[in-house]
């Protein structure tokens, strides 16, 4: 007989990062942390032998539907890892069955479904969490408390091509993870966009370069590809007398103060003092980033309290990646580029 205070959670969609959800889950019942007990109770997913290899892997039962799982067993939380465009279809009956949600980044293809989940997220009364993975990065938990006042950043995100998430463009697939991040640091509406995006070997944008003004004054500029030859995933950004870089990858954090000199050197022509400039490095803490992420999911469904990326959060970061999308296509008409990817098509 289980544990009443054990939380019995689903993944909903077993596909390379649907796995990956059951694999942690799983972890986290066989080496529980203090205070907070899990089951891996059932795996759902229309590939009825993938659902079969992964629930035998790890444990669980398998059902071919949302619906057909609400009815024979009891669940308490789920994680959401089908494509985008069904994420309102499967999160709503689990929802309005009781069922506390994580729903993968981006939390839906466009603003009408958003708004429907957060409608129903409302009235049901349940935790909703989105899956913005960067936020639980070692390092951009340990650049939290050096934070003041960001003024300008500049993003990296360049992967190698690979024949996955092409149901969404390049902005939704992989910039919306830096757009999130940056929007819980600046902490400010968008007050301007200005964008330019490629098709490449889809025919969505592969390749995108943003610049985001924000009503702060800041500035942040975002390359993002698909199709690069290398694997880069940095953020930088400058506030007063310091730069701060981020290596997402590396789960690394360098920082240098500009701070005065104890013993200047005065130019005597100009006046000016050379000050010191000091590195540092933050101690960063390690975890892998997905445990830490179902690891605050799961304690804010048993405290019953605000995750760490609500789906405020989630929402706001797709209306912004869905203005670059349509800058980029003003951009397209503008300089004749939608003739031209309309004609090798």
């Amino acid at each position: 007989m289980t544990d009443p205070s054990t939380i019995r959670v689903a993944v909903i969609g077993v596909g390379s990062f649907g796995r990956n959800h059951a694999r942690v889950y799983a972890d986290l019942q066989q080496n529980p942390v203090p205070g907070l007990k899990v089951e891996l109770a059932a795996i759902v997913d229309a590939d009825k032998s993938r659902a079969e290899e992964i629930a035998k892997e790890f444990g669980a039962m398998v059902f071919p539907s949302v619906d057909e799982m609400l009815k024979w067993t009891k669940i308490q939380a789920a994680s959401i890892a089908v494509p985008t465009v069904a994420h309102l279809k499967a999160a709503q009956p689990l929802m309005e069955g009781g069922v506390d949600v994580l729903i993968e980044k981006p939390l839906a293809s466009n603003m009408i479904e958003a708004d429907e989940l957060l409608r129903i997220a409302g009235r049901t009364h349940r935790i909703v969490q989105v899956g913005h993975l960067e936020r639980f990065n070692p390092a951009v938990r340990a650049v939290l408390p050096l934070v003041t006042k960001p003024m300008f950043f500049e993003v990296h995100r360049l992967s190698i091509f690979t024949p996955r998430s092409l149901d969404v463009d390049v902005i939704l697939d992989l910039m919306i993870h830096d757009i999130d991040v940056v929007l819980s640091l600046v902490n400010s509406p968008v007050k301007e966009i200005r964008a330019v995006g490629l098709p490449v070997l889809t025919n969505k944008v592969d390749i995108a370069n943003v610049r985001l003004e924000f009503h702060s004054g800041a500035i942040a500029n975002f390359t993002a590809s698909r199709v690069s030859t290398e694997r880069v995933r940095k953020l930088r950004f400058f506030q007063p007398h310091e730069y701060v870089s981020v290596d997402y990858a590396r789960r690394d954090v360098f920082k240098l103060s500009v701070q005065p000199a104890a013993n200047p050197d005065v130019d005597s022509v100009t006046g000016f003092a050379m000050p010191d400039i000091v590195p540092s490095k933050p101690e960063i803490v390690d975890e892998e980033p997905l445990k830490a992420e179902l690891r605050s999911f799961l304690e804010a469904v048993r405290d019953r309290s605000k995750p760490v990326v609500t789906i405020d959060d989630g929402r706001r970061a797709l209306s912004v990646a869905l203005d670059i999308l349509k800058a980029i296509q003003e951009h397209s008409r503008r300089t004749g580029l939608d003739a031209l990817s309309t004609a090798t098509t």
